[in-house]
């Protein structure tokens, strides 16, 4: 069976020094299991993310990496508990840098992304992307639960006490030492 180029696997390792110097475009695929943060929290079985990672450089001479990201991950609806398909996307620029004072130095509107010397896990630039992307609680947009479970009845409402709340320490002064 013939890959289209879509569907091609986004190798896990690369130089983004060399391939920002080189101007490299990766496109290809990264399956959920191969990025464990995020299998953590999916639910079931999964489509792959699609990944266009770009290597450049900024209007500033920077070295960058525009990433966009794109999943449909299965997630647990907070409502009623069964699997919800959610999109997410994400696009983001990060300027390459290997100190922190490089990271200090960026413009506002580049996020550092420090490396070291030779190759570097692209996955984990992916799963963390994707960890800041996806919602803080995922949920069906239709309603998936019965209006009538959120209501608990009649509101009661609490008969006011008329006993002075220091009652007790009353008490306990009036008693004797031992």
């Amino acid at each position: 069976m013939l890959k289209t180029p879509s569907d091609k696997l986004l190798p896990r390792q690369a130089d983004p020094r060399k391939f920002a110097q080189q101007g490299i475009t990766l496109t290809g695929v990264i399956p959920v299991e191969k990025l464990p943060r995020i299998a953590d929290v999916v639910d079931g079985a999964q489509s792959p993310v699609r990944v266009t990672l770009a290597f450049g450089f900024s209007e500033e001479g920077k070295r960058v990496m525009t990433s966009h990201v794109a999943a449909e991950l299965n997630l647990e609806c907070q409502r009623c508990l069964e699997s919800v398909t959610v999109p997410i996307e994400a696009e983001t620029t990060l300027a390459i840098v290997w100190t922190e004072e490089q990271a200090k130095a960026l413009p506002k509107y580049l996020e550092p992304w420090q490396v070291g010397e030779g190759q570097t896990d692209l996955y984990v630039v992916v799963e963390e992307e994707l960890l800041l992307a996806m919602p803080v609680v995922a949920y069906h947009e239709e309603p998936c639960i019965d209006d009538a479970l959120f209501s608990s009845g009649e509101p009661v409402v609490e008969q006011a006490s008329e006993k002075n709340p220091f009652h007790i320490l009353e008490q306990l002064k009036g008693s004797p030492k031992s």
